[in-house]
């Protein structure tokens, strides 16, 4: 599924993100990334959504080289990867239904489609009785479910979750990665980058641990290290 080779991103004036970075992923697998704030972990998820572009090295998703990829192709490839962001990224004036709904249109699906999957989608995230509701009357648990509903829209074959949990309580943060694991069940991978050394602790999945920008541990059946 993602195959990255010697892979590095420099800012200006002096910072290598990412140094050397080389990970395998199979489909189907639920891979944890952690390592503290300023490690490289963000970094190497927006290189892998195509936000950023490394600085060297390779990468690869889907046997798809996206390392030098063009501003045209970015929208395909994120059809088939969905993110998930810490902040949401909801819109306001937009309840939940049209939120979800938003994402398909801005993709040209028709509308018969779209009533099609949006339902079937907030029955897995198990908000199909609030379809009417805005992101503000919604708790923070209920807001990271509209945006993970929003990320599965195209049936991504890749999920990759950033922080997703960073700004809930334990309780909801427990929900969204009950959530994670049973979309992972359905053959998503997922990626899923935080510093929860509960969350990460209690999976008992592969866990990657980066610092100062490089892979330090990888782990089949890990826990949080540092």
């Amino acid at each position: 599924m993602i195959n990255l080779s010697n892979v590095s991103k420099f800012y200006k004036p002096n910072v290598w993100a990412l140094n050397k970075v080389s990970l395998n992923i199979n489909p189907g697998e639920f891979v944890s990334i952690v390592g503290q704030s300023g490690t490289g972990k963000s970094t190497l998820a927006k290189i892998l959504f195509a936000e950023e572009a490394p600085t060297e090295g390779k990468v690869e998703i889907g046997g798809w080289d996206i390392t030098n990829i063009g501003l045209s192709e970015i929208p395909y490839l994120r059809r088939q990867i969905g993110f998930v962001f810490q902040d949401f990224r909801l819109l306001k004036r937009k309840n939940i239904y049209e939120n979800i709904s938003f994402a398909m249109e801005t993709c040209g699906i028709d509308s018969e489609q779209i009533n099609k999957v949006v339902p079937q989608i907030l029955k897995i995230v198990g908000l199909q009785n609030k379809v009417d509701r805005y992101p503000h009357q919604l708790s923070g648990g209920e807001q990271q479910r509209t945006a993970i509903a929003r990320a599965l829209v195209h049936q991504p074959k890749l999920l990759i979750a950033d922080e997703p949990t960073g700004n809930l309580d334990s309780i909801n943060s427990r929900e969204i990665i009950d959530l994670l694991l049973r979309i992972n069940k359905l053959n998503t991978t997922i990626i899923l980058v935080t510093h929860n050394r509960d969350v990460v602790n209690n999976l008992n999945k592969r866990v990657v641990t980066l610092d100062d920008g490089k892979i330090i541990s990888d782990q089949k059946n890990g826990r949080y290290i540092l």
